[in-house]
Formats: C-alpha cells, sequence, structure tokens
C-alpha cells in the first residue's frame, strides 16, 4: 500500500486527465452550468493560489515527500490540506461548467480525488511525523485534514510565514493554463454539438 501511496504522489500531476478528458468528451454546457460551475472553479483556484502563496513551489515536487518548514500560517491555519480541498472544488466547478454526465461524472470525480487524497495525505503525514513531530502532532490535533475550522490556529511557539503572490502565481502558471484550456475545449465541444 506505502508503494501504491508513493505513485499517487508521484503521478498526481496527472490522474485529473481521464476526468479532464470526459469533460470535454462529454461536454454540454448551459449559461447556468458555465456560471454556478465556474464560480465553485475559481473558489477552488482562489484557495490553491492562497496556499501557494504560503507553501512555495514545493507542492509542485513529485520525487518523493517533503518540506523544510511546517506551514501553519494562510489557509493551513484553518484546514491542514488546503491545496487538495481546493483542487476538489476545482473538479467539481470543471464538471459543473461541462454539465457532462450530470450529476454521474460530478459524484465520480468527488469519490475518486476524495479517495486519491486521502491516501496521499497518509503518505505526507507520515514525513510530517517524522520530521516535525511534536508541532505537527499539536497542528494536526487542532486543525482538521479537509474541512475546515472556524477561526485560525494559533501555534504555541507563532512562526513569521508570510505569503509570496508573485512566486504563487509563477508555480500556478501551469495549473492556470489548464483550466484555461479546458475551459476553451469545453465551450468548444459545447458549440459544436
Amino acid at each position: 500500500m506505502a508503494r501504491f501511496r508513493e505513485r499517487l504522489f508521484q503521478y498526481r500531476s496527472y490522474t485529473p486527465i481521464p476526468f479532464l478528458i470526459a469533460t470535454v468528451i462529454f461536454a454540454d454546457p448551459t449559461l447556468v452550468s458555465v456560471l454556478v460551475g465556474g464560480t465553485v472553479a475559481a473558489l477552488g483556484e482562489l484557495l490553491r493560489f492562497w496556499g501557494v502563496a504560503y507553501a512555495g513551489p514545493l507542492t509542485r515536487v513529485t520525487g518523493g515527500v517533503g518540506a523544510p518548514e511546517l506551514i501553519v500560517s494562510g489557509p493551513f491555519a484553518y484546514v491542514r490540506n488546503p491545496l487538495y480541498v481546493g483542487n476538489i472544488i476545482l473538479y467539481v466547478g470543471i464538471g459543473i461548467v461541462s454539465n457532462a454526465l450530470m450529476p454521474w461524472l460530478v459524484i465520480a470525480a468527488l469519490f475518486y480525488f476524495s479517495l486519491q487524497y486521502v491516501l496521499i495525505v497518509m503518505l505526507e503525514e507520515e514525513f510530517l511525523v517524522a520530521h516535525f513531530a511534536g508541532a505537527y502532532s499539536a497542528y494536526a490535533k487542532a486543525v482538521p485534514r479537509f474541512i475546515p475550522r472556524v477561526t485560525a490556529y494559533v501555534p504555541l511557539e507563532p512562526k513569521s510565514q508570510t505569503p509570496d503572490w508573485r512566486r504563487a502565481l509563477r508555480s500556478e502558471r501551469r495549473t492556470l493554463q489548464a483550466i484555461i484550456a479546458t475551459a476553451v475545449l469545453i465551450f468548444v465541444r459545447g458549440a459544436w454539438s
């Protein structure tokens, strides 16, 4: 199981491809699906962008799990895995925009990506416990994995962690390109059918 989780982590950037292809092939967008789904997708990407501003480009590594420091600020003060939560919200939004096989494709995406991220998070948490022991344990007790808490977590020994918005924009460039390309393909397919 550990090897499988490592592979999921390593290839997590590619696992959405079948879902995105399905959203294009079966696209049947409407004005309502575009407005609702676009709003949901934008919220997911904003959460990702906020998280990357704090975590930096290390969120893109594929070789293995690692972290030079424990990030507990920004969205990480509310939920331990804001990038994965943002991804799920983003995929749901894209599914709604596409209106493809509604609601089954969105339900399948929710199930699949939730399972994938639970397995990846288990692997990441093993690393975090090993490298940040007490600090991570206190953080994990106070901050939920996937459902955000209402108030921000404040560690016993606060560190100054500030967002780098420029670095986040550079890091998210590929994600933004993929979102735009998928949206264009969905609209072309919708207009063609």
